[in-house]
């Protein structure tokens, strides 16, 4: 199969919980935790809660930058 070289940048829009605690490497209930003090953007659909990319991006770069966690 051929691919593309813009098809490997493609980033998703947004992940389930379950996909941002496996990226992340925190847990479930402080992903949940993290998304009650805004510092996550959710959309729900139904009755799937969908997080941000971006947001999981940039609340690990900033975990990253200040040297510790939430």
């Amino acid at each position: 199969m051929i691919e593309r070289g813009w098809e490997k940048k493609i980033e998703p829009l947004t992940v389930r919980i379950s996909t941002a605690v496996r990226i992340t490497g925190l847990s479930r209930s402080r992903i949940y935790e993290l998304i009650q003090a805004g510092e996550l953007e959710v959309t729900k659909v139904g009755r799937a809660t969908l997080v941000q990319y971006r947001s999981l991006k940039l609340l690990t770069a900033n975990i990253g930058s200040s040297g510790g966690g939430t």
